[in-house]
């Protein structure tokens, strides 16, 4: 038991965070301040943009599933132009580091979004390198080491703000990829983006999501997760976020537990508004009930000695 104030602050390379939960893109928006203080966050992440005006993809966009939910939203976005004069001004009024979230088609235009980005006002960019490659036959950039490095040389080449590179999850190379961000140049790396999946309606017999296939995310892919970024954090020396099934305060200390240094809570906020507030409050109760004085002491934490028998863990209780 910790009797004193908890201190929750992390580090995320060169970036102070006053606690380690923020939003994941695509799941927050600034017009959450007519809900709870946002400066209670320890950063807010916008959703991703694009150069160019969006409209996403075809509806249905959302479907609910077991334990979690489906989405093919399609990256929709209003533009950079948009995202200068209106989203950056809009977070003045708050104190976190507003972290920008970018998308783009080939390398190249990569790298140009991220150079008109690094304003002012902007403290990090989130590279969400899960999207396609036009150049690779449309497969994510983050699907092989090879072109997650080349992708993220240009954005190094490109700015001088913090990047943090966002993988996906759905290749089988993920430590090489997360060892490849690195490399290349991203001072972070998110893990992960959602799990290719689809839902069929039994009854229709038509896919649930207007683009047949969509995202995952929820509570059902929070093991899948937690794994990848252990296996990420034994890769890299850069900070791994976790991002993937966070809703309570034992999700974010067992994401901290497996190397991450911060997380990101998406589908949460969908149900409860309040999640990410009412995880820092908890997250508090837990360090306090459990002796951690700084939460930055359960990172990478995890016990891997040997289990104590069954009858010895009897013999305690009996």
């Amino acid at each position: 038991m910790v009797d004193g104030p908890i201190d929750l602050s992390v580090r995320l390379g060169a970036l102070a965070l006053a606690n380690p939960i923020m939003p994941a893109s695509g799941t927050f928006s600034e017009e959450l301040a007519r809900v709870f203080d946002l400066d209670l966050l320890g950063a807010f992440v916008t959703k991703t943009i694009t150069r160019e005006k969006r409209s996403g993809n075809p509806t249905p966009r959302v479907a609910e599933t077991a334990s979690g939910m489906l989405n093919s939203i399609g990256i929709p976005s209003k533009g950079l132009d948009h995202f200068l004069t209106d989203i950056v001004p809009a977070y003045r009024a708050f104190h976190q580091p507003l972290v920008a979230s970018i998308s783009a088609n080939t390398p190249d235009e990569f790298a140009q979004l991220c150079a008109d980005v690094s304003v002012p006002g902007v403290s990090a960019i989130e590279v969400n390198i899960s999207c396609p490659n036009l150049e690779e036959d449309g497969r994510a950039f983050a699907m092989r080491p090879e072109s997650t490095h080349s992708a993220m040389q240009k954005l190094r080449a490109a700015s001088d703000k913090p990047l943090w590179a966002k993988l996906t999850p759905n290749t089988g190379e993920i430590a090489e990829v997360a060892a490849a961000a690195e490399a290349g140049g991203a001072d972070a790396v998110v893990v992960a983006n959602t799990i290719l999946a689809m839902k069929i309606d039994v009854h229709t017999r038509r896919p649930s999501l207007g683009n047949i296939m969509g995202g995952l995310s929820g509570p059902a892919i929070k093991p899948i997760v937690v794994r990848m970024a252990y296996q990420c954090a034994r890769a890299v020396s850069i900070p791994v976020i976790g991002c993937g099934g966070i809703a309570t305060a034992e999700d974010v200390v067992e994401y901290l537990l497996a190397g991450c240094a911060a997380v990101q809570v998406g589908t949460a906020t969908f149900l409860h508004p309040t999640a990410m507030t009412r995880i820092i409050d908890d997250l508090a109760a837990y360090c306090r009930a459990n002796g951690v004085a700084a939460v930055r002491e359960l990172i990478g934490a995890m016990e891997t000695g040997p289990l104590a028998r069954t009858d010895e863990l009897l013999a305690q209780v009996y």
